[in-house]
Protein backbone atom coordinates (compact mmCIF):
# COMPACT_ATOMS: atom_id res chain seq x y z
CA UNK A 1 0.00 0.00 0.00
CA UNK A 2 1.35 3.40 -1.02
CA UNK A 3 0.69 6.39 1.20
CA UNK A 4 -0.04 9.58 -0.69
CA UNK A 5 -0.09 13.13 0.49
CA UNK A 6 -2.61 15.79 -0.33
CA UNK A 7 -2.51 19.22 -1.85
CA UNK A 8 -4.07 22.47 -0.73
CA UNK A 9 -7.02 22.37 -3.13
CA UNK A 10 -8.12 18.90 -1.98
CA UNK A 11 -7.89 19.98 1.66
CA UNK A 12 -9.92 23.12 0.91
CA UNK A 13 -12.60 21.07 -0.89
CA UNK A 14 -12.84 18.72 2.07
CA UNK A 15 -13.02 21.58 4.59
CA UNK A 16 -15.81 23.24 2.59
CA UNK A 17 -17.80 20.03 2.71
CA UNK A 18 -17.19 19.73 6.47
CA UNK A 19 -18.51 23.26 7.06
CA UNK A 20 -21.59 22.64 4.91
CA UNK A 21 -22.32 19.31 6.61
CA UNK A 22 -21.94 20.87 10.07
CA UNK A 23 -24.41 23.64 9.24
CA UNK A 24 -26.79 21.11 7.68
CA UNK A 25 -26.80 19.07 10.89
CA UNK A 26 -26.97 21.90 13.41
CA UNK A 27 -28.84 24.71 11.63
CA UNK A 28 -27.85 28.35 12.19
CA UNK A 29 -24.27 28.66 13.44
CA UNK A 30 -21.86 31.51 14.01
CA UNK A 31 -18.29 31.38 12.76
CA UNK A 32 -17.05 30.76 16.31
CA UNK A 33 -19.45 27.85 16.72
CA UNK A 34 -18.35 26.43 13.36
CA UNK A 35 -14.69 26.64 14.37
CA UNK A 36 -15.44 24.80 17.61
CA UNK A 37 -17.52 22.07 15.98
CA UNK A 38 -15.19 21.46 13.02
CA UNK A 39 -11.82 21.95 14.79
CA UNK A 40 -10.83 24.33 11.98
CA UNK A 41 -9.09 27.62 12.74
CA UNK A 42 -11.28 30.74 12.98
CA UNK A 43 -9.48 32.20 9.96
CA UNK A 44 -10.12 29.08 7.86
CA UNK A 45 -13.80 29.09 8.83
CA UNK A 46 -14.08 32.81 8.02
CA UNK A 47 -12.56 32.27 4.58
CA UNK A 48 -14.83 29.31 3.80
CA UNK A 49 -17.97 31.10 5.01
CA UNK A 50 -17.12 34.13 2.85
CA UNK A 51 -16.59 31.89 -0.15
CA UNK A 52 -19.87 30.04 0.40
CA UNK A 53 -21.76 33.30 0.92
CA UNK A 54 -20.40 34.62 -2.36
CA UNK A 55 -21.63 31.41 -4.03
CA UNK A 56 -25.05 32.02 -2.36
CA UNK A 57 -24.87 28.63 -0.59
CA UNK A 58 -25.06 30.30 2.83
CA UNK A 59 -27.47 32.94 4.14
CA UNK A 60 -26.67 35.45 6.88
CA UNK A 61 -29.13 36.12 9.70
CA UNK A 62 -29.71 38.83 12.27
CA UNK A 63 -26.66 39.36 14.54
CA UNK A 64 -26.80 37.79 17.98
CA UNK A 65 -26.23 40.02 20.96
CA UNK A 66 -23.09 39.19 22.90
CA UNK A 67 -22.22 40.07 26.46
CA UNK A 68 -19.24 42.33 26.98
CA UNK A 69 -17.20 43.90 24.21
CA UNK A 70 -16.92 42.83 20.60
CA UNK A 71 -19.05 42.77 17.50
CA UNK A 72 -22.33 40.83 17.53
CA UNK A 73 -21.95 37.33 16.09
CA UNK A 74 -23.66 36.78 12.73
CA UNK A 75 -25.07 33.25 12.29
CA UNK A 76 -25.30 31.62 8.89
CA UNK A 77 -27.45 28.80 7.51
CA UNK A 78 -27.82 26.88 4.26
CA UNK A 79 -29.73 28.55 1.45
CA UNK A 80 -32.25 25.92 0.25
CA UNK A 81 -32.52 27.58 -3.19
CA UNK A 82 -28.76 27.48 -3.79
CA UNK A 83 -28.87 23.94 -5.17
CA UNK A 84 -31.48 21.69 -6.73
CA UNK A 85 -31.62 18.09 -7.83
CA UNK A 86 -33.92 15.76 -9.73
CA UNK A 87 -34.99 12.37 -8.41
CA UNK A 88 -36.31 9.67 -10.76
CA UNK A 89 -37.82 6.40 -9.54
CA UNK A 90 -38.77 3.80 -12.13
CA UNK A 91 -40.28 0.43 -11.38
CA UNK A 92 -42.54 -1.98 -13.26
CA UNK A 93 -45.68 0.12 -12.71
CA UNK A 94 -44.77 3.71 -11.87
CA UNK A 95 -42.42 6.49 -12.93
CA UNK A 96 -42.05 9.20 -10.28
CA UNK A 97 -39.99 12.35 -10.92
CA UNK A 98 -39.39 15.04 -8.28
CA UNK A 99 -37.43 18.28 -8.05
CA UNK A 100 -36.10 19.11 -4.58
CA UNK A 101 -34.07 21.94 -3.09
CA UNK A 102 -31.01 21.66 -0.85
CA UNK A 103 -33.27 21.17 2.20
CA UNK A 104 -35.08 18.25 0.55
CA UNK A 105 -38.38 20.09 0.02
CA UNK A 106 -40.32 18.94 -3.05
CA UNK A 107 -41.08 21.74 -5.51
CA UNK A 108 -42.31 19.55 -8.36
CA UNK A 109 -43.72 16.02 -8.53
CA UNK A 110 -44.99 13.97 -11.41
CA UNK A 111 -46.41 10.43 -11.16
CA UNK A 112 -46.82 8.49 -14.41
CA UNK A 113 -48.38 5.04 -14.48
CA UNK A 114 -46.47 2.62 -16.69
CA UNK A 115 -46.76 -1.06 -17.59
CA UNK A 116 -43.61 -3.04 -18.41
CA UNK A 117 -41.71 0.18 -19.28
CA UNK A 118 -39.23 -0.06 -22.15
CA UNK A 119 -36.12 2.13 -22.47
CA UNK A 120 -36.87 4.35 -25.50
CA UNK A 121 -40.41 5.24 -24.46
CA UNK A 122 -39.37 5.78 -20.85
CA UNK A 123 -36.49 8.10 -21.79
CA UNK A 124 -38.91 10.13 -23.93
CA UNK A 125 -41.34 10.44 -21.00
CA UNK A 126 -38.57 11.50 -18.64
CA UNK A 127 -37.36 14.19 -21.05
CA UNK A 128 -40.90 15.55 -21.43
CA UNK A 129 -41.07 15.99 -17.65
CA UNK A 130 -37.57 17.52 -17.55
CA UNK A 131 -38.79 20.13 -20.04
CA UNK A 132 -41.67 20.90 -17.66
CA UNK A 133 -39.20 21.34 -14.79
CA UNK A 134 -36.97 23.65 -16.84
CA UNK A 135 -39.98 25.87 -17.50
CA UNK A 136 -40.83 26.32 -13.81
CA UNK A 137 -40.93 30.01 -12.87
CA UNK A 138 -38.05 31.12 -10.66
CA UNK A 139 -35.93 28.01 -11.20
CA UNK A 140 -32.32 28.62 -12.26
CA UNK A 141 -31.49 25.44 -14.20
CA UNK A 142 -27.78 26.24 -13.78
CA UNK A 143 -28.18 25.47 -10.06
CA UNK A 144 -29.48 21.96 -10.68
CA UNK A 145 -26.62 19.69 -9.60
CA UNK A 146 -27.77 16.58 -11.42
CA UNK A 147 -30.23 13.72 -11.32
CA UNK A 148 -30.41 10.55 -9.31
CA UNK A 149 -32.10 7.48 -10.75
CA UNK A 150 -33.38 4.52 -8.78
CA UNK A 151 -34.38 1.24 -10.36
CA UNK A 152 -34.93 -2.20 -8.87
CA UNK A 153 -31.80 -4.33 -8.53
CA UNK A 154 -29.89 -6.56 -8.67
CA UNK A 155 -27.94 -4.99 -11.54
CA UNK A 156 -26.19 -7.09 -14.16
CA UNK A 157 -26.81 -10.49 -12.56
CA UNK A 158 -27.48 -13.09 -15.25
CA UNK A 159 -30.85 -14.79 -14.78
CA UNK A 160 -32.04 -12.41 -12.06
CA UNK A 161 -32.15 -8.95 -13.62
CA UNK A 162 -34.42 -9.83 -16.52
CA UNK A 163 -37.26 -11.77 -14.87
CA UNK A 164 -39.67 -11.53 -11.98
CA UNK A 165 -41.99 -8.85 -10.57
CA UNK A 166 -39.15 -6.96 -8.85
CA UNK A 167 -37.05 -6.36 -11.96
CA UNK A 168 -37.39 -4.63 -15.32
CA UNK A 169 -37.30 -6.76 -18.44
CA UNK A 170 -35.41 -5.21 -21.36
CA UNK A 171 -33.12 -2.95 -19.31
CA UNK A 172 -30.27 -5.31 -18.51
CA UNK A 173 -27.99 -4.03 -21.31
CA UNK A 174 -28.93 -0.33 -21.09
CA UNK A 175 -26.48 2.19 -19.63
CA UNK A 176 -29.18 4.25 -17.93
CA UNK A 177 -26.89 6.81 -16.28
CA UNK A 178 -24.87 7.57 -19.43
CA UNK A 179 -27.95 7.77 -21.65
CA UNK A 180 -29.85 10.11 -19.35
CA UNK A 181 -26.78 12.24 -18.68
CA UNK A 182 -26.38 12.82 -22.42
CA UNK A 183 -30.08 13.67 -22.79
CA UNK A 184 -30.38 15.94 -19.75
CA UNK A 185 -26.93 17.49 -19.95
CA UNK A 186 -26.25 16.92 -16.25
CA UNK A 187 -24.45 14.28 -14.17
CA UNK A 188 -26.68 11.27 -13.51
CA UNK A 189 -26.14 8.63 -10.83
CA UNK A 190 -27.88 5.23 -10.83
CA UNK A 191 -28.42 3.26 -7.63
CA UNK A 192 -30.80 0.64 -6.31
CA UNK A 193 -33.83 1.61 -4.24
CA UNK A 194 -32.47 0.60 -0.83
CA UNK A 195 -29.24 2.55 -1.28
CA UNK A 196 -30.93 5.78 -2.32
CA UNK A 197 -33.49 5.45 0.46
CA UNK A 198 -30.61 5.22 2.95
CA UNK A 199 -29.04 8.38 1.51
CA UNK A 200 -32.38 10.18 1.66
CA UNK A 201 -32.81 9.10 5.29
CA UNK A 202 -29.30 10.37 6.09
CA UNK A 203 -30.06 13.78 4.62
CA UNK A 204 -33.68 14.36 5.54
CA UNK A 205 -34.88 11.68 7.97
CA UNK A 206 -34.26 9.94 11.29
CA UNK A 207 -30.64 9.12 10.37
CA UNK A 208 -29.46 12.74 10.08
CA UNK A 209 -27.14 12.39 13.07
CA UNK A 210 -25.99 8.83 12.35
CA UNK A 211 -22.66 7.82 10.82
CA UNK A 212 -23.36 4.06 10.60
CA UNK A 213 -26.77 2.52 10.05
CA UNK A 214 -28.58 -0.03 7.90
CA UNK A 215 -31.72 0.95 6.02
CA UNK A 216 -33.98 -2.06 5.41
CA UNK A 217 -36.09 -1.11 2.40
CA UNK A 218 -39.45 -2.84 1.95
CA UNK A 219 -40.34 -2.39 -1.71
CA UNK A 220 -41.66 -4.80 -4.29
CA UNK A 221 -38.67 -6.86 -3.10
CA UNK A 222 -36.44 -6.36 -0.06
CA UNK A 223 -33.05 -4.65 0.06
CA UNK A 224 -30.68 -2.95 2.49
CA UNK A 225 -28.84 0.36 2.17
CA UNK A 226 -25.54 0.24 4.05
CA UNK A 227 -24.12 3.41 5.63
CA UNK A 228 -20.73 3.01 7.32
CA UNK A 229 -18.61 5.82 8.80
CA UNK A 230 -20.59 8.47 6.94
CA UNK A 231 -20.30 6.80 3.54
CA UNK A 232 -22.56 4.56 1.52
CA UNK A 233 -21.29 1.11 0.59
CA UNK A 234 -22.54 -0.01 -2.82
CA UNK A 235 -20.36 -3.01 -3.61
CA UNK A 236 -18.46 -3.92 -6.76
CA UNK A 237 -21.54 -4.11 -9.03
CA UNK A 238 -23.77 -1.78 -6.95
CA UNK A 239 -25.51 -4.87 -5.53
CA UNK A 240 -24.43 -4.62 -1.89
CA UNK A 241 -27.40 -5.04 0.42
CA UNK A 242 -29.41 -7.46 -1.74
CA UNK A 243 -30.55 -9.17 1.45
CA UNK A 244 -33.82 -10.20 -0.16
CA UNK A 245 -32.01 -13.16 -1.70
CA UNK A 246 -30.59 -14.52 1.54
CA UNK A 247 -32.12 -17.97 2.03
CA UNK A 248 -33.91 -17.98 5.39
CA UNK A 249 -36.09 -21.06 4.87
CA UNK A 250 -34.24 -23.81 2.96
CA UNK A 251 -36.68 -25.58 0.67
CA UNK A 252 -39.24 -22.81 1.15
CA UNK A 253 -41.10 -20.72 -1.41
CA UNK A 254 -39.60 -20.66 -4.91
CA UNK A 255 -37.88 -17.40 -5.86
CA UNK A 256 -37.30 -16.10 -9.38
CA UNK A 257 -33.54 -16.04 -8.63
CA UNK A 258 -33.57 -19.84 -8.74
CA UNK A 259 -33.34 -20.47 -4.99
CA UNK A 260 -36.05 -21.47 -2.54
CA UNK A 261 -36.88 -19.73 0.73
CA UNK A 262 -35.42 -16.28 -0.05
CA UNK A 263 -36.14 -13.57 2.52
CA UNK A 264 -38.12 -11.32 0.18
CA UNK A 265 -40.55 -14.15 -0.59
CA UNK A 266 -41.80 -13.56 2.97
CA UNK A 267 -40.99 -9.88 3.68
CA UNK A 268 -41.83 -7.55 0.77
CA UNK A 269 -44.76 -5.85 -0.89
CA UNK A 270 -44.86 -8.73 -3.37
CA UNK A 271 -45.22 -11.21 -0.51
CA UNK A 272 -47.99 -9.10 1.06
CA UNK A 273 -49.81 -8.76 -2.29
CA UNK A 274 -49.75 -12.50 -2.89
CA UNK A 275 -50.88 -13.37 0.65
CA UNK A 276 -53.72 -10.83 0.50
CA UNK A 277 -54.93 -12.01 -2.92
CA UNK A 278 -53.64 -9.04 -4.96
CA UNK A 279 -51.89 -9.34 -8.33
CA UNK A 280 -48.18 -8.46 -7.69
CA UNK A 281 -47.87 -7.23 -11.29
CA UNK A 282 -50.82 -4.83 -10.95
CA UNK A 283 -51.10 -3.86 -7.28
CA UNK A 284 -49.85 -0.58 -5.80
CA UNK A 285 -48.75 -0.10 -2.17
CA UNK A 286 -51.86 1.87 -1.23
CA UNK A 287 -54.03 -1.06 -2.35
CA UNK A 288 -52.98 -2.79 0.87
CA UNK A 289 -54.86 -0.12 2.83
CA UNK A 290 -58.11 -1.53 1.44
CA UNK A 291 -57.29 -5.10 2.48
CA UNK A 292 -59.25 -6.56 5.40
CA UNK A 293 -57.35 -5.87 8.64
CA UNK A 294 -57.53 -9.49 9.79
CA UNK A 295 -56.06 -10.71 6.49
CA UNK A 296 -53.20 -8.21 6.61
CA UNK A 297 -52.54 -9.14 10.25
CA UNK A 298 -52.22 -12.79 9.21
CA UNK A 299 -49.57 -11.82 6.66
CA UNK A 300 -47.72 -9.82 9.31
CA UNK A 301 -47.55 -12.93 11.50
CA UNK A 302 -45.86 -14.86 8.66
CA UNK A 303 -43.43 -11.99 7.98
CA UNK A 304 -42.27 -11.33 11.55
CA UNK A 305 -39.97 -14.37 12.07
CA UNK A 306 -37.94 -13.87 8.85
CA UNK A 307 -37.86 -10.09 9.46
CA UNK A 308 -36.37 -10.69 12.91
CA UNK A 309 -33.81 -12.98 11.24
CA UNK A 310 -32.88 -10.23 8.77
CA UNK A 311 -32.41 -7.64 11.51
CA UNK A 312 -30.30 -10.07 13.54
CA UNK A 313 -28.06 -10.79 10.53
CA UNK A 314 -27.58 -7.11 9.72
CA UNK A 315 -26.73 -6.24 13.32
CA UNK A 316 -24.20 -9.05 13.63
CA UNK A 317 -22.51 -8.32 10.29
CA UNK A 318 -22.32 -4.52 10.41
CA UNK A 319 -22.53 -3.56 14.10
CA UNK A 320 -24.30 -0.37 13.02
CA UNK A 321 -25.83 2.20 15.36
CA UNK A 322 -29.35 1.17 14.44
CA UNK A 323 -31.47 -0.50 11.79
CA UNK A 324 -33.92 1.82 10.03
CA UNK A 325 -36.94 0.17 8.38
CA UNK A 326 -38.81 2.04 5.67
CA UNK A 327 -39.74 1.82 2.01
CA UNK A 328 -42.87 1.97 -0.11
CA UNK A 329 -45.27 0.31 2.32
CA UNK A 330 -47.88 2.84 3.55
CA UNK A 331 -46.87 4.34 6.90
CA UNK A 332 -49.89 3.07 8.92
CA UNK A 333 -49.19 -0.51 7.81
CA UNK A 334 -45.45 -0.28 8.42
CA UNK A 335 -46.15 1.08 11.91
CA UNK A 336 -48.32 -1.97 12.55
CA UNK A 337 -45.52 -4.32 11.43
CA UNK A 338 -42.84 -2.65 13.57
CA UNK A 339 -45.07 -2.45 16.64
CA UNK A 340 -45.34 -6.25 16.62
CA UNK A 341 -41.67 -6.90 15.82
CA UNK A 342 -40.26 -7.43 19.38
CA UNK A 343 -38.94 -9.56 20.93
CA UNK A 344 -35.71 -9.58 18.90
CA UNK A 345 -32.95 -12.16 18.80
CA UNK A 346 -29.87 -11.54 20.93
CA UNK A 347 -27.26 -9.61 18.97
CA UNK A 348 -23.75 -8.19 19.26
CA UNK A 349 -25.25 -4.74 19.70
CA UNK A 350 -25.21 -3.87 23.40
CA UNK A 351 -26.45 -0.28 23.28
CA UNK A 352 -28.91 1.32 20.90
CA UNK A 353 -29.52 4.87 19.79
CA UNK A 354 -32.21 6.46 21.98
CA UNK A 355 -32.73 2.99 23.43
CA UNK A 356 -34.34 1.94 20.13
CA UNK A 357 -32.98 -1.06 18.31
CA UNK A 358 -35.08 -0.45 15.19
CA UNK A 359 -36.30 2.94 13.97
CA UNK A 360 -39.03 3.64 11.43
CA UNK A 361 -37.81 5.58 8.43
CA UNK A 362 -39.52 7.36 5.58
CA UNK A 363 -42.27 5.37 3.93
CA UNK A 364 -44.68 5.74 1.05
CA UNK A 365 -44.44 5.92 -2.73
CA UNK A 366 -42.08 8.94 -2.83
CA UNK A 367 -39.39 7.43 -0.57
CA UNK A 368 -37.15 6.16 -3.36
CA UNK A 369 -37.61 9.26 -5.54
CA UNK A 370 -36.60 11.52 -2.64
CA UNK A 371 -33.59 9.33 -2.00
CA UNK A 372 -32.64 9.51 -5.66
CA UNK A 373 -32.86 13.31 -5.52
CA UNK A 374 -30.46 13.27 -2.58
CA UNK A 375 -27.77 11.50 -4.65
CA UNK A 376 -26.40 14.60 -6.45
CA UNK A 377 -26.52 16.63 -3.21
CA UNK A 378 -24.75 13.84 -1.33
CA UNK A 379 -22.07 13.66 -4.02
CA UNK A 380 -21.54 17.42 -4.02
CA UNK A 381 -21.62 18.25 -0.33
CA UNK A 382 -20.98 15.16 1.82
CA UNK A 383 -17.43 15.14 3.31
CA UNK A 384 -15.31 12.58 1.45
CA UNK A 385 -12.12 11.72 3.23
CA UNK A 386 -10.67 10.04 0.15
CA UNK A 387 -10.09 13.46 -1.44
CA UNK A 388 -7.38 14.03 1.14
CA UNK A 389 -5.41 11.08 -0.26
CA UNK A 390 -5.36 12.31 -3.87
Amino acid sequence: MKTSGTNLEHARAHNRRVVIETIRLHGELTRAELARLTALTPQTVSNIVAELQQAEILLSHAPRKVSGRGQPAVPVSLNPASAWSVGIHLDHQTLIIVLVDLAGEIHFRRLIMVQKPQPDATFARIMAVIDEIKALPGLDWQKVLGAGVVMPGPFGVEGISSAGPTTLNGWQHVDVAATLSALIGLPVTLENDATVAAIGERFHGVARQLSSFIYLYIGTGLGAGIFTDGHIYSGHEHNAGEVGHIVVQPGGKACYCGNHGCLERYVSLQAAYEFCGLDPYQALPDDLLAVDDALFDCWVETALPPLRQAINMLECIFDAQTVVVGGMMPAPLLEKVLARLPPFYQSVRGRYLDGMRVKMGMSGMDTAALGAAALPIFDEFNPQFQVLMK
